[in-house]
């Protein structure tokens, strides 16, 4: 029985397809891609007996017309695995599905080919050979032969039928490469037995592609007098006159630790001291005090108006701004007295304050959402609304694994449904699960391990790792350092270290940020903490950027930024591919994007070698997999570093000398000589 079946089967179907992916949970979180984002799906198709089969993946747009039918192609011989890439041109909540089919042409070829060679039913198969490419060309309807094709198919019966002709020729002339070409084009199907729909949550590019730079607007422009050994705080407004200087660099996000009222009580000091010295500003993250809540602003660094000149310097600036959204009080928020169900009262009836044994948080309450969750939902959903009023177009999100997931669900989807362009960055250095379903659940993008990953083996599997099957949930957002993290690496490595996990961050991951004083190699710890020594979230701390020069931190992230604008390829999450070194200090990854995929319909290719080892120069092989790049396997190619602007010639082995105190890595975009 031919024909053609388009809903999905209550079993297995008669073409069964099974295990489509990226689905989570039978479709219960949808999968997530970007606008222009090359994304790959993959399913196990096959069929009893020895007829062919094939695969087709459809993406529907938000209105449920079909966008694209993609072929998919067997990645996995033997395992009846199959896989095709799309690219959603737009945002909105799309679908996607897989076709399985008999592919009645290539089991002709297979059967033909042997048959014919051997002598055996020649006439029959040259008879079926032609009566299958009439049928072919002879398709009505939606999967109807294009004019050009039929025509082809149709001189290749009549050829297949003139008895005049050697029966190699009249085969030959049903293998014609124009026949095969009409045929992938428009391929007879047969059988057709589609899967399920699955969602899939297309974004707008930021949400999986940009730069950000985290500042504490209070230090920018901070005054210290020596006479009266009293600060004055920077201010909204002279923080408004560092993003120049930011724009410069190429970030494309600016983010603002909060900027709410500070409370008082408990105020810690510097260094995180349980005293306050007179003067000492206190945590941003302790929100709240007579002066409003997380609604407000802290009156040293000025008013909304202020804050709505920020936004649209930023703006004019080609940069978005991102607030920190922790929720969380100070004793002395508004909420304290308003809602004391909101917090969690102990035995003795003083409201717990916030712990992570050993450490103790005084200074902050944390809210406890089994105590009223509508309500605190209710006046979150207000305070963001509030921002969002006022220009934020992303929240970085503090500590959200500590908060409940079916809080986060109803939270972003709600966001989502008034202002869909809004991000949310996730910072949950947690569990890997909770890290995951954060992901699912809604957030745009998280922090991730990549901190803490410094051999070559460890850089290597995460680099898959996140580029892999975690791939359509959690978008990694890599970070060197935060203001809370400066991890052993930086703390030992000098320049050569920070210069280090600035080209891994901005070329591992399309995403990637740095905390302000990156560039001037801000790397004293406080004794016996992953934290900087004089922590700008305890006290004021303006910076001399005529220093960065000394460095060349600055340089390199304006430089690392401009790279990735140019090469699609590194704006893409899922195209990662390790090659092998010689050396164990030399780590080397390409990103490559086709031509089909690529905006500018020109295939891009960008290979990334570095040497980790921050104090000595080291060299060796890097074996490449040209053929995973698109590239023949013994191809000489211009190499052309991005970064030194040097063109080299490369092959499938190169020998490489990486020396941290010239350059410690190469950024090497690859094309055919």
């Amino acid at each position: 029985m031919r024909g053609v079946t388009t809903t999905a089967p209550a079993g297995v179907g008669r073409i069964p397809v099974l295990d489509v992916w990226p689905v989570a949970e039978g479709g219960r979180f949808p999968a997530k891609a970007a606008v222009g984002e090359a994304f790959a799906v993959r399913a196990t198709v096959f069929r009893e007996g020895h007829d062919a089969v094939a695969a087709t993946v459809v993406l529907s747009r938000p209105d449920g017309s079909v966008h694209s039918r993609g072929r998919m192609r067997d990645v996995a011989p033997g395992l009846d695995r199959y896989e095709a890439t799309v690219v959603p041109d737009r945002t909105g909540d799309w679908t996607f599905h897989v076709e399985g089919w008999s592919d009645p042409y290539a089991t002709w070829v297979h059967d033909a080919t042997l048959k014919i060679a051997a002598g055996v039913d020649v006439e029959l198969m040259l008879t079926e050979g032609a009566l299958l490419l009439g049928r072919a060309a002879a398709r009505r309807g939606p999967e109807s032969m294009p004019a050009a094709g039929a025509s082809t198919l149709k001189r290749a019966v009549a050829e297949m039928r003139d008895l005049t002709r050697t029966p190699d020729e009249r085969l030959a002339a049903g293998l014609s490469d124009a026949v095969k070409a009409a045929l992938a084009e428009t391929p007879l199907r047969e059988l057709v037995t589609a899967s399920p729909a699955y969602p899939l949550r297309v974004d707008r590019p930021l949400s999986l592609f940009g730069s950000w730079y985290e500042l504490f607007p209070r230090s920018h422009g901070a005054t210290y007098d020596e006479e009266s050994g009293t600060w004055r705080s920077g201010t909204l407004r002279t923080a408004a006159e560092e993003l120049p200087r930011i724009a410069g660099m190429g970030f494309d996000v600016v983010y603002l630790t909060p900027v709410h009222p500070i409370g008082t009580t408990h105020r810690k000091g510097r260094n995180n001291s349980l005293e306050a010295l007179p003067g000492d500003p206190g945590s941003p993250y302790a929100i709240g005090s007579a002066d409003g809540g997380h609604d407000a602003i802290e009156p040293a660094l000025g008013t909304f108006d202020d804050f709505d000149h920020f936004v649209a310097r930023a703006t004019e600036l080609g940069l978005e701004v991102a607030l920190d959204v922790a929720l969380q009080c100070s004793p002395d928020h508004p909420w304290v007295t308003e809602h004391p169900e909101w917090f969690t009262t102990r035995a003795d009836g003083s409201i717990a304050y916030a712990e992570n044994p050993p450490k103790k948080y005084q200074d902050i309450y944390p809210l406890n959402f089994d105590n009223d969750p509508k309500g605190i939902a209710a006046e979150i959903r207000r305070v963001l609304q509030v921002w969002i009023d006022h220009g934020v177009t992303a929240f970085r999100v503090d500590n959200p694994h500590t908060k409940p997931l079916d809080f986060w669900q109803w939270l972003l989807e709600d966001v989502r449904r008034d202002h869909p362009d809004v991000v949310f960055l996730s910072e949950a250095f947690t569990r890997p699960a909770m890290m995951l379903t954060l992901a699912k659940v809604g957030f745009h993008q998280s922090y991730t391990y990549f901190t803490w990953r410094n051999t070559k083996d460890e850089i290597e599997e995460y680099l898959a790792r996140v580029g892999g099957d975690e791939a359509p949930w959690l978008r990694p957002s890599f970070w060197p350092t935060t203001h809370d993290i400066l991890p052993p690496y930086l703390q030992h490595g000098g320049a050569g270290g920070f210069a280090v996990r600035a080209v891994l961050a901005a070329t591992g991951a399309p995403t990637w940020g740095v905390y302000s004083g990156y560039e001037l190699v801000e790397n004293v710890p406080r004794p016996g903490v992953e934290e900087q020594v004089d922590n700008e979230k305890y006290e004021f701390r303006p910076r001399d950027w005529s220093q960065a020069d000394r460095y060349g931190i600055a340089l390199l992230l304006g430089r690392l930024n401009e790279i990735r604008r140019t090469h699609p390829a590194l704006q893409q999450l899922r195209n990662v591919r390790i090659h092998p070194t010689s050396d164990p200090a030399l780590v080397a990854f390409s990103r490559h994007l086709d031509a089909a995929h690529s905006p500018t319909g020109r295939a891009d290719t960008v290979v990334v070698v570095v040497n980790i080892d921050p104090w000595n120069a080291r060299e060796g092989f890097v074996t490449l997999d040209l053929p995973a790049l698109g590239l023949p396997a013994d191809a000489e190619l211009t190499a052309y570093d991005t970064l030194s602007r040097e063109t080299f010639t490369w092959g499938p082995r190169v020998w490489v000398r990486l020396d941290p105190s010239v350059r410690c890595a190469h950024v090497v975009h690859l094309e055919p000589r």
